[in-house]
């Protein structure tokens, strides 16, 4: 459906909404529904505030792992089901003040000094969470701490963060994020940072602070080990939703951030998205978009594009957040449904050269949620052109763009912000996270547990249990070469003969494991020794 300028202008003034008190509004009036669409959706949506309403009474609202889902309850301690979770909550916002306090003020201090350098560790929503508030809020002239992540189990990539840290380890606090303490890609970063630490001829304990759960591995091993601080993490609080808990508040206020105004942004942005009309609630409005353009299925892709330097990593942050939540095998009555919404995104104008002659032109097989934000930046810009700035091209770009989807059939809506601030980061978070608390319940799904990343990680631990026979068997074996069926065979592994090949060849390209490789005549004729 194209519309004419002047049909688009009626349009865009029926379903554009603003929300002053978010410094918020959204514009639908490029996405296709028809008029009935809305009221349609008027029984679903009711009953999906009401489980809503459920969740942050304190409902288990996540049945498979018996929990509660309380992330709301982090900028709002008075909603906490308990005064004793209430008061957890308080509490460990004021230590998370007064720590970063005491690392600005240099009273807690690293080997060789004040800190300056903060090295995050963890994975999934312990990094995403982090690294996205970083990059919206930071700024080198002014952070209290240049922050870096171990957010992968790439030795590579740990190399190029301690490569950019360098001789400032003993300037540098550690903070290591798992709420099970036994997430395999953190344990290892702690490892590597750890042995990083002895390498400079430091302890690594004395620069050391964990974020985990009540008596988890990592709870005990930092307590065992005389680590600075710990701060809780709670079960009640899944990964993909604790940027404002501990895993996101303590490295904004080590940053210098307005963890307040993270908070208040997400609370306000919360007060309105409990409102039952759909035209005074803004998530309402985003779930009940995406159910209209996938058909309740996600049949359409969620391309994020912000056209903000600083909302970059706001796409990989929903990524998680909406992919992990929404893509699931079953509905909550244990029927096959196979739901979830793809999302990707980078960042305008960028994206003029790179993906939008497909989004124009290429399959249709998406939808764009465009992010204006209205301040270019602090203060006055020069022209770059008579009566032009870099911003004024920034939004005719962005204007451009969407109009030129449209023309060609392409659905969009829009987000609008006045800035990037602490205030306006909290709005977003929350926004979404609503958004796919009440998609959620319009698809009938289980938004908070994630049966598929545990899948993962189980096959994970059985190739490392593989490797680790084929490594014992060459061992055992020393001095003789073996082909990976060999080996295979030999370890009794006769449905992991790929694996095994795979394990062999990741073990002949590094030096750690000893295993040499002869080439044969083909792949699979290669053969792998020890000595």
């Amino acid at each position: 459906m194209t519309l004419s300028k002047a049909e688009l202008w009626q349009r865009f003034q029926k379903y554009y909404t603003e929300f002053p008190t978010l410094g918020l509004a959204i514009d639908l009036s490029r996405m296709n529904f028809t008029d009935d669409f809305l009221a349609s959706m008027s029984t679903p949506i009711q009953k999906a505030f009401i489980a809503m309403a459920e969740l942050e009474k304190g409902g288990i609202a996540n049945p498979d792992e018996k929990r509660m889902v309380g992330h709301y309850w982090l900028r709002n301690p008075d909603l906490a089901p308990t005064q004793t979770i209430a008061k957890e909550i308080r509490d460990t916002l004021a230590a998370i003040k007064e720590f970063a306090a005491q690392v600005h003020e240099g009273t807690i201090r690293g080997a060789h000094g004040p800190f300056k350098q903060l090295l995050v560790i963890g994975i999934g929503g312990s990094a995403l969470g982090p690294q996205f508030v970083s990059n919206a809020l930071g700024n080198p002239e002014t952070d209290k701490l240049s922050i870096h992540f171990f957010d992968n189990t790439d030795p590579d990539g740990m190399d190029k963060v301690l490569a950019k840290i360098g001789d400032q380890l003993g300037e540098t606090l550690t903070v290591v994020i798992s709420k099970s303490g036994g997430t395999k890609e953190t344990r290892n970063g702690m490892l590597e940072a750890k042995a990083a630490y002895e390498r400079a001829a430091l302890k690594f304990e004395v620069h050391a602070v964990a974020v985990t759960g009540a008596l988890s591995e990592l709870d005990v091993y930092a307590t065992k080990n005389g680590w600075i601080k710990r701060f809780p993490m709670w079960d009640w609080v899944g990964g993909r939703t604790s940027e404002l808990s501990a895993v996101g508040l303590l490295p904004a206020a080590l940053q210098g951030f307005d963890v307040d105004g993270l908070l208040a942004g997400a609370k306000a942005c919360d007060d309105v998205t409990r409102q039952t009309k759909i035209n005074d609630n803004p998530s309402a409005q985003l779930a009940l978009m995406w159910h209209y353009i996938g058909n309740g299925k996600g049949t359409k892709n969620m391309v994020i594009l912000p056209y903000k330097d600083r909302l970059e990593l706001f796409s990989k942050y929903t990524q998680q957040l909406i992919m992990e939540s929404l893509g699931k095998e079953k509905d909550l009555d244990g029927k096959v449904v196979n739901q979830g919404i793809a999302v990707f995104g980078n960042k305008g104008s960028t994206d003029q050269h790179s993906y939008v002659q497909q989004l124009r032109e290429g399959i249709l097989n998406f939808f764009v949620t465009f992010i204006e934000v209205l301040q270019d930046r602090n203060g006055k810009s020069i022209e770059v052109e008579p009566q032009v700035t870099s911003g004024d091209y920034l939004e005719g770009f962005f204007l451009g763009t969407r109009q030129a989807l449209h023309e060609n059939g392409r659905e969009s809506m829009t987000l609008t912000i006045k800035t990037v601030s602490a205030f306006s980061v909290g709005v977003l978070i929350a926004l979404f996270e609503r958004a796919v608390g009440l998609y959620a319940s319009l698809i009938n799904i289980n938004a908070y547990h994630q049966p598929g990343v545990e899948a993962g990680k189980k096959a994970a631990a059985a190739v490392i249990e593989l490797q680790r026979k084929a490594l014992n068997y060459l061992i055992e074996k020393k001095g003789h070469a073996l082909t990976s069926a060999q080996i295979a065979s030999g370890i009794g592994a006769h449905d992991g003969f790929e694996t095994v090949f795979k394990v062999c060849e990741h073990m002949a390209s590094n030096p750690d494991h000893g295993v040499k490789k002869t080439l044969g005549k083909t792949p699979f004729e290669a053969t792998y020794q020890v000595g």
